[in-house]
C-alpha cells in the first residue's frame, strides 16, 4: 500500500431512534445559538423538524432558520448561509439532509468566520485553513454522498460554470446523528440515484493503483457486493430496516477516507459529472450512471487486472473459457445491466442534455484525474459525451 496518514474526527450515532437519544446531549456541548440548516419541506412533512427544534428548544438553544437549500449547492447560497451565521452570531450549525446540506453547511462554517474570498482560497485551489470553523453537526436524512463522515464539499460556481469539491479535515462534522428511518420518506428515485453515487465513490477508488493485494481493495469489493444487494432489496421494500441500514452505512464507508488510504483514486468520472452538472443542474447519481460504463469501456483495458477482480469478486462472473478481455468487458457490461434493472437513465438525453448545449465547452472544463488507468484527454472526454448523449 502506498504511505498515508489517516484522521477522522466526526463521532458517529448510528440506529434507531438516535437522535432521541443523544441530540440533546450533544447540544449542550455548544453555544446557545444554533444555525439549522435544511432543504425543503420534506422534513416538516415527516416529522423530522418538529422532532429536532423541540430537542433543541427543550435543551435552551435559540434556533435562526438557513432553509431553501438546493440539490447542487451554489457558492451563492452559501454566502446566504454566512450572512445569517454572521448577523444572528451563531454558535454552531446544525445540518439537517443528505450530501447537499452537509456540503453547503462545511462551506458555510468557513465563509461565517473567514474574511477572505472562500471560493478564491478554498474551492478555486487547495488552501490552508489556519482558523476554527464554526461547529457544525449533521442529522442524516438521505444516504449518498458520505459526507457525514469527512471535509468534503461539493459547490457549485453558477457564474463561472465550475462545480468542484474539496475535502479539510476541518471542516469534518462535529457529530454525526445517523438513524436508517428517517431515510424511509426519500422519494425511490433518489435513494436508488444516491444508492449508486454510493457504488459509484467505491469504484472510483477500486479502480486506480496500487493493483497488488490491499486491504482497501478488498473492503472495496465487499462494500460494492453490499450495495447491490441492499439496493435491490431496498427498491422491493423501501421500509426494509435491514436494507436501509446497511445502505446508510455503506455511504459513510465509501467516504469517510478508509477505502482510500493508500490508494491513488480516480474519480474522473466525477469530474465530467460535476461539469455536466455545473451547466445543466442534472441529477448527480443519475448523471453518474450514464456515464460509468462508457467510461469504463474506454480505460478497462490499462486496468485490465482490476477489472477481472470486478467481474469475478463483485459479479460473480465465471470465467469459463473467457480471455481477461472478454471477462473484464463481462464486469462492465454486468454493471450497465445492473443499471438499467434499477431504473436509472442510460443516456444524458434522459437528463434534458441535447446536442445544442456546447459539449465541447463542458469537456475542455473538465479537470483530468492523475489517478486514472488511461490519463483522458479533452477531446477523448467530448466523446464520451457524445456517445452517452
Amino acid at each position: 500500500m502506498n504511505n498515508f496518514i489517516f484522521e477522522n474526527s466526526t463521532k458517529v450515532f448510528f440506529g434507531k431512534g438516535c437522535v432521541k437519544e443523544y441530540l440533546s446531549c450533544w447540544a449542550g456541548k455548544f453555544g446557545e445559538r444554533v444555525l439549522l440548516a435544511y432543504g425543503g419541506c420534506s422534513i416538516k412533512k415527516n416529522g423530522i423538524y418538529e422532532e429536532v427544534t423541540s430537542i433543541l428548544e427543550k435543551a435552551g438553544k435559540t434556533v435562526i432558520e438557513f432553509s431553501g437549500i438546493m440539490a447542487n449547492p451554489t457558492y451563492e447560497k452559501v454566502l446566504e448561509g454566512a450572512k445569517i451565521a454572521r448577523e444572528n452570531e451563531v454558535d454552531w450549525i446544525l445540518g439537517i439532509g443528505g450530501g447537499s446540506v452537509m456540503d453547503c453547511c462545511k462551506a458555510v462554517s468557513l465563509a461565517a468566520i473567514s474574511k477572505k474570498d472562500i471560493w478564491k482560497e478554498y474551492w478555486a485551489k487547495p488552501g490552508i485553513i489556519d482558523f476554527e470553523p464554526l461547529p457544525l453537526g449533521v442529522i442524516v436524512t438521505v444516504a449518498g454522498t458520505g459526507s457525514e463522515c469527512n471535509g468534503g464539499a461539493v459547490i457549485t460556481n453558477e457564474g463561472l460554470k465550475v462545480k468542484t469539491g474539496r475535502d479539510y479535515p476541518k471542516c469534518n462534522p462535529k457529530f454525526a446523528l445517523m438513524d436508517p428511518e428517517y431515510t424511509y420518506t426519500v422519494p425511490v428515485r433518489q435513494m436508488v440515484s444516491g444508492s449508486f453515487d454510493i457504488l459509484s465513490h467505491i469504484m472510483e477508488t477500486y479502480f486506480s493503483e496500487p493493483d497488488v493485494s490491499n486491504v482497501s481493495d478488498d473492503i472495496s469489493e465487499a462494500l460494492m457486493r453490499n450495495v447491490i444487494q441492499n439496493l435491490r432489496v431496498a427498491i422491493k421494500n423501501p421500509e426494509d430496516y435491514t436494507a436501509r441500514s446497511n445502505l446508510m452505512w455503506d455511504a459513510t464507508m465509501a467516504e469517510n477516507r478508509v477505502i482510500k488510504l493508500g490508494k491513488k483514486c480516480d474519480f474522473e468520472c466525477h469530474q465530467m459529472e460535476h461539469q455536466i452538472g455545473a451547466f445543466t443542474n442534472c441529477n448527480h447519481g443519475e448523471g453518474l450512471a450514464v456515464l460509468h460504463p462508457v467510461y469504463y469501456r474506454q480505460i478497462y483495458k490499462y486496468g485490465l487486472k482490476k477489472f477481472v477482480r470486478f467481474a469475478e469478486n463483485v459479479w460473480q462472473i465465471r470465467r469459463g473459457d473467457m480471455t481477461d478481455e472478454a471477462l473484464a468487458e463481462a464486469g462492465v457490461n454486468a454493471l450497465a445491466d445492473f443499471i438499467r434493472e434499477i431504473g436509472l437513465p442510460t443516456s444524458l438525453k434522459e437528463l434534458g442534455v441535447t446536442e445544442d448545449i456546447d459539449l465541447r465547452e463542458i469537456a475542455d472544463s473538465c479537470n483530468l484525474s492523475v489517478g486514472s488507468y488511461k490519463k483522458m484527454t479533452h477531446e477523448e472526454i467530448l466523446e464520451i459525451f457524445r456517445e452517452c448523449i
